[in-house]
């Protein structure tokens, strides 16, 4: 199969377009012919060598977690799917640019997704997810998204409405708008936050969740009053010290059907930035390194 893979650590321009072997389902497992990949954080950190001393590869190796596609081979015991099923989901933290991709999670894509948006969901929903269900019950709650235009978090905006959660959003100017399309009331980030909240929330903020790293988990736990009533999925040594909520993506198939149904009834919908093709990945992974995205980066195989 043609994969995009990077033989040592380092820039975006190590990554070759090249023959790779094919990958072969295990047990629970399912192959898929790859349509689309998204780029996200953890791929360009993992290339870069930023978590080598954490998460060391075999090289070389081809970047990529989830992906959308069409069923060609299934492993032992697997039910519920068949050859020629689109789907979407997630491998290991390897291997999904490449036309053959593993999901040992996945879900039916619904009719209402192409490809692009297909493969922007798997990660994105499944880590808005984790880091929403451990906030409790959204219903008639007001929830602060902080890094609300992301991948992440624009996938947890929609969810969180569909919940039931008045959400305001945090994010750059320019991306207000596409927040208001989202749904949520967008404000800016950064010093006097708790302020502008003061007048879009005059009730206050009951939760928030935190998907930009920004070092703001200190002002989110006093903007809510309680570090139990925030959540990050971005800094998690933040976290830890604060004793907010930690929440890590999971190849969860519940969640990503959940998601699925969401975006079969017109609820969720992953937004798409940019979309390149497979031979463009450097350029792919530079833009995603380069940050400030609106929504998914895609590759399209």
């Amino acid at each position: 199969m043609r994969a995009a893979r990077f033989h040592a650590y380092g820039a975006a321009e190590n990554l070759v377009i090249e023959q790779a072997p094919d990958p072969r389902p295990g047990p629970g497992e399912i192959r898929v012919r790859v349509t689309a990949a998204s780029v996200n954080p953890i791929d360009w950190k993992l290339r870069a060598g930023a978590l080598h001393q954490l998460m060391p590869l075999e090289l070389p190796a081809i970047p990529g977690r989830d992906g959308a596609g069409v069923v060609d081979e299934t492993g032992d015991g697997v039910q519920g799917v068949r050859i020629g099923d689109r789907v979407f989901g997630l491998g290991g933290v390897t291997g999904a640019t490449a036309e053959l991709l593993v999901l040992s999670a996945w879900a039916h894509t619904p009719a209402t997704w192409n490809d692009e948006q297909a493969a922007g969901a798997g990660l994105a929903s499944v880590t808005a997810m984790g880091g929403l269900d451990a906030l409790g019950s959204l219903a008639g709650r007001t929830l602060l998204v902080e890094g609300a235009a992301g991948g992440v978090g624009s996938a947890a905006v929609e969810i969180a409405v569909a919940r039931g959660a008045t959400v305001i959003g945090t994010a750059s100017e320019r991306n207000h708008a596409f927040l208001t399309a989202l749904g949520a009331v967008p404000t800016t980030y950064g010093p006097g936050l708790a302020q502008r909240l003061s007048a879009l929330a005059p009730h206050g903020v009951d939760i928030a969740l935190d998907t930009a790293a920004s070092g703001s988990l200190d002002d989110l736990v006093a903007i809510t009053g309680d570090p139990k009533r925030v959540a990050t999925v971005a800094d998690h040594a933040g976290g830890q010290r604060l004793g907010t909520h930690v929440a890590n993506a999971e190849n969860d198939s519940a969640l990503l059907s959940a998601a699925a149904e969401l975006g079969g009834q017109g609820r969720y919908t992953p937004r798409i930035e940019q979309t390149y093709p497979l031979e463009r990945i450097a350029d792919a992974h530079a833009h995603a390194e380069r940050g400030r995205t609106r929504g998914k980066i895609v590759i399209c195989i």
